[in-house]
């Protein structure tokens, strides 16, 4: 099977990075938090903002903006789950800023009854050319197996109060699906209700990863996997575990009603100090 990919481009303000950080809980318990007030407010103006690592998962969005359009690959886009996100950061990004994204197919796996697609996105600052970020986003399509022999995908994995309307305020940083609003899409989809972003848990868990390993100093996190274990309701209590080894912080989220865990994965880090 061939794809030959494409390139899209995504533009965002410092009202969207804004919007994001709210979105995934920044400033939720406490809306004068000096290490989080930065992703909102900036007292000299807003295009002074910071923008969070996660925020980079954003920028694949507009990339297939029908699905992933691949031929002799027949899925119902209803059955799609996202199973694994890894983002490598080459440079803090911009409050504001116009992006160029070249898409590449980075690997298709027959499951049998499920096939797994590999998409991966490199992202580019229009006006200076610079690699902001890439991401390579993996998913579960239900019932698109059958086509070949199977493989082992590729992988880059090792192995705070909840919030009723987190997707609903998530979906509004551009990610419409209705598996995250319809009730009766999710229903369709074998959930009893419409679940959480995925990459809305992500933000959480990273969220809690700056403010407790790197000291609020996000431009500590240079790379970021999740694997997608469970989903989450929203309403739910995302509870964070870590552990530090060296230059990276392993890591797993769990749902506290139910003690299962949801997302698991590891961030790279840089410039950490000696003693943490």
């Amino acid at each position: 099977m061939e794809w030959t990919g494409l390139q899209s481009t995504y533009s965002y303000t410092e009202r969207d990075v804004a919007l994001y950080a709210l979105g995934i809980g920044a400033c939720a318990s406490n809306a004068v938090d000096q290490d989080e007030l930065k992703y909102v407010y900036h007292e000299d103006g807003q295009q002074f903002i910071k923008v969070l690592p996660t925020f980079a998962a954003l920028l694949t969005l507009e990339s297939l903006p029908n699905g992933f359009d691949l031929p002799g690959l027949q899925y119902d886009p209803r059955l799609l789950l996202h199973g694994q996100q890894y983002i490598e950061l080459y440079k803090p990004f911009p409050s504001s800023c116009h992006i160029q994204n070249k898409v590449s197919l980075a690997g298709l796996h027959d499951k049998g009854k499920a096939a797994i697609l590999e998409i991966e996105t490199k992202s580019y600052e229009k006006e200076s050319g610079d690699l902001l970020c890439m991401n390579r986003t993996t998913v579960y399509l239900r019932g698109a197996g059958g086509f070949s022999k199977s493989s082992k995908p590729f992988s880059y994995s090792n192995y705070p109060p909840n919030q009723t309307p987190a997707a609903l305020l998530y979906r509004l940083s551009g990610d419409y699906n209705p598996l995250h609003s319809d009730p009766m899409f999710a229903k369709v989809a074998g959930f009893s209700q419409p679940i959480l972003h995925g990459l809305c848990t992500l933000g959480f868990a990273v969220r809690a990863i700056i403010k407790s390993i790197c000291k609020g100093d996000s431009d500590r996190i240079k790379s970021i996997t999740g694997r997608f274990l469970l989903h989450v309701y929203p309403g739910e209590t995302l509870v964070t575990e870590m552990w530090l080894e060296g230059s990276r912080v392993i890591y797993r989220t769990l749902v506290k009603e139910r003690k299962r865990t949801v997302l698991s994965g590891s961030v790279g880090l840089s410039g950490l100090n000696s003693s943490l």
